[in-house]
């Protein structure tokens, strides 16, 4: 017994063997709780400065509309120079947008178009950002180890999910929401101090792609073009757009249904990084990713959404959380993992900049819409939209895989009558 525990933990965690993806772990852990110290610190500021649920899902859009208008760009920057220097760049930018917001809310000047400036801003930081770290850690850590990696990554972010809902439920109900920005801004010194700690000779990075016309245009038509990226792309339109906008609906689910305050929401929060760290176990163990495990997943994770929204109580409505987080990482890292591995390198971060683009800039469209039906209509009926969209997207995948698996038994069946 002792003996496969052993082996199961050798395997769970074997990308953490590697270096520079140990350092790079140390440093988003921390900087991942000070994520999530912004993230429920911007939405309760906008809530209690607004009182409006709208306002919650346009707060979203803003920071994310950079993400949906210029994501290929920052998908063409992340191909042509080294990773580690554009994320010194991009993790400096962050750490100077947070402490700004910091000081204009302990400074009781902070007003609404303040918030969504800052929020703006970060989201052309992500707009570079974000296809940069997808890619990153395929440099650091190979092919082999990459479904790993990136599981281990989301199990990461969400115990960061569990960990900053907590402090910043303790931060603002003690001393006040600024301090979660103030916090959050110091976090990123840890992931630049990782990223110089590095080694350079470890990495396996690809060749940079040479500057040339059209790069853009061939970066959609390859995604396009591509059975396997298509249909995973397309999946995360329509679960980005209404089912991960847990941002939006969950404050207005703790405090309109439940009549809880930020320590509902962070609950919430935080019994969706209780699941999905369950499920990152589970599935940083899969050494071979079948097509149908993306569609399953993304089923599994819609029926958890539907339950939640059925909840009668906030107990229930957490341990129902705990499911949707289990659901959502198995399919966000599969789905993650098998996109890169589809994907030809000198395409990677374009295409990634898709897998960006469709996960958070979709959220300028779904937030206000999700955050309206929330407040107009009802939070269930906002969750159980989302749910509805994961399971859509979920069978539309498992019909494409049967299609293709005819194909193939077609094909093989022409190439023994010719053979004949």
């Amino acid at each position: 017994m002792e003996q496969k525990l052993k082996a199961y933990s050798h395997t769970t965690f074997s990308s953490l063997k590697v270096r520079n993806y140990k350092l790079y772990f140390i440093g988003q852990g921390i900087s991942l709780c000070g994520t999530w110290l912004q993230t429920i610190g911007q939405t309760w500021l906008i809530f209690k400065l607004t009182g409006s649920g709208t306002y919650i899902g346009l707060l979203t859009a803003v920071q994310f509309l950079p993400v949906l208008l210029f994501g290929p760009i920052g998908g063409l920057i992340a191909d042509r120079f080294p990773k580690r220097r554009i994320l010194y760049v991009t993790q400096t930018a962050a750490l100077v947008l947070s402490l700004t917001l910091a000081v204009l809310v302990l400074t009781h000047v902070v007003e609404p178009w303040m918030v969504f400036v800052l929020a703006a801003l970060l989201g052309f930081v992500q707009v570079v950002d974000n296809p940069t770290r997808q890619t990153f850690i395929l440099d650091m850590v190979g092919r082999e180890q990459l479904t790993n990696a990136v599981t281990i990554n989301s199990v990461e972010v969400n115990m960061a999910r569990i960990v900053g809902p907590a402090i910043a439920g303790f931060l603002i109900a003690g001393i006040g929401i600024g301090y979660c920005f103030l916090v959050n801004a110091f976090s990123y010194i840890a992931v630049l101090t990782c990223l110089k700690l590095m080694r350079a000779r470890d990495f396996q990075i690809s060749k940079p792609l040479a500057r040339a016309r059209g790069q853009l245009r061939e970066g959609f038509n390859y995604a396009w073009h591509t059975p396997a990226v298509r249909t995973i792309l397309l999946m995360m339109v329509v679960i980005g757009t209404l089912a991960y906008e847990f941002p939006t609906v969950l404050p207005i689910f703790a405090s309109k249904t439940f009549h809880s305050d930020a320590t509902g929401y962070s609950f919430l929060m935080a019994a969706m990084g209780v699941g999905a760290v369950i499920g990152g176990v589970l599935t940083a163990n899969r050494r071979k990713v079948m097509p149908r495990a993306i569609a399953v997943a993304a089923i599994g994770f819609g029926v958890a959404m539907i339950a939640t929204s059925l909840a009668q109580n906030i107990i229930v409505a957490g341990l129902a959380m705990v499911l949707v987080g289990v659901g959502s990482i198995s399919f966000s890292s599969v789905a993650n993992s098998t996109l890169q591995l589809q994907t030809a390198p000198e395409m990677r971060g374009r295409v990634m900049a898709l897998w960006t683009m469709a996960f958070l800039g979709s959220t300028p469209i779904g937030g206000p819409i999700i955050g309206y039906i929330s407040e107009h209509s009802s939070p269930r009926v906002g969750l159980a939209v989302g749910g509805l969209a994961a399971i859509g997207a979920g069978f539309y995948a498992l019909t494409i895989v049967k299609r293709a698996r005819t194909q193939r038994v077609q094909d093989l069946i022409v190439t023994d009558i010719e053979e004949v």
